[in-house]
């Protein structure tokens, strides 16, 4: 297929606003653990006070599926172990397959030697814990580990439909980090990091938004970068930074097509529409997919399966435009 066509079914395909990758509703667990001192803490409450109003106010989360617990809740709402354990089992009923339940964990991460763990008030949870409880967890998952020593999280919760974010790459990465910041920036100024400037924020956008912000904060510092943050996203439990995952692909598709605002007004309103939303990003989906396999497939068979796609992609398009 000549590079004109491609150009022009893309045109046609992007014309229209483009749409979340099929959640229905949007659930989110923030989670600010025990901080260790009077700095920390501050630091975390404004952390958090920021992203529960980002999500509720910018991204259009629901206040009442906006969870937060933190060391300073009072009752159910305190960062300990069985308020965590509790909340995962309570969604669970509530999420179905075409939902996203977002979790960020802020506060401090600790390596032992043998677990990763995320520190709570009272006994700490490890990787393999937070794995157990969210076993059996319907909704597509975003899950936000922003922490010190945080990386085994992403070998332990890896897995289908889901998104695995990491603020280190190794357990020994054991100082404060400076992700959540970052991220927390990513999701609020929205437009900055928006960088196909398509109006919309990709959780792949907010990674390496993140990403590379850490990395020149570092760079303007004289010092050695020693935080690198990294995303699993293809079951495969081997988390990437951003440079490498897009490199080498296969890591990148699922988040490059999650986006954590909803459905356009039409969508919503129009069960057609929302259906021919949901398999357009599907498509969108496969195409970032063959994408990742172009190296290693015939140049051929790579054009005749994205010319398919593409031009499958279009159609739906058009029929979406002429819905709204």
């Amino acid at each position: 297929m000549s590079k004109f066509l491609i150009g022009v079914l893309l045109l046609l395909t992007f014309a229209v606003a483009p749409a979340t990758a099929a959640a229905d509703e949007r659930y989110a667990l923030i989670v600010s653990g025990a901080s260790g001192s009077e700095k920390f803490a501050e630091s975390q409450k404004g952390w958090v006070s920021s992203l529960q109003s980002t999500l509720q106010k910018r991204l259009g989360f629901a206040a009442e599926r906006v969870i937060v617990l933190s060391e300073s809740g009072a009752a159910a709402a305190l960062a300990n172990r069985d308020n965590v354990t509790r909340t995962l089992a309570s969604l669970k009923p509530k999420l179905t397959g075409d939902d996203m339940l977002l979790i960020v964990l802020i506060g401090h991460g600790t390596f032992d030697g043998t677990a990763a763990k995320f520190n709570l008030v009272g006994p700490d949870m490890d990787s393999n814990e937070w794995k157990a409880s969210l076993e059996d967890t319907p909704a597509r998952l975003v899950f936000v580990n922003t922490t010190s020593a945080s990386s085994q999280f992403v070998q332990a919760l890896s897995g289908k439909n889901r998104i695995v974010i990491a603020a280190t790459d190794s357990p020994a990465q054991k100082y404060a980090t400076m992700f959540p910041q970052y991220f927390i920036e990513a999701l609020d100024q929205g437009a900055k990091a928006d960088n196909d400037k398509n109006g919309r924020l990709s959780v792949w956008e907010v990674f390496t938004y993140a990403s590379q912000a850490v990395k020149q904060a570092f760079e303007q510092k004289g010092t050695l970068v020693t935080e690198r943050s990294i995303i699993d996203d293809n079951g495969d439990g081997v988390g990437k930074e951003a440079a490498a995952a897009a490199a080498a692909g296969g890591d990148g598709v699922l988040a490059r097509t999650t986006f954590l605002d909803p459905l356009s007004g039409a969508a919503s309103a129009n069960p057609a529409v929302a259906a021919l939303d949901k398999r357009r990003i599907a498509i969108e989906v496969e195409i970032e997919q063959l994408k990742a396999r172009k190296g290693d497939m015939p140049a051929g068979q790579y054009e005749e399966e994205f010319e398919r796609l593409a031009i499958e992609l279009a159609k739906i398009s058009a029929q979406i435009r002429s819905a709204k």
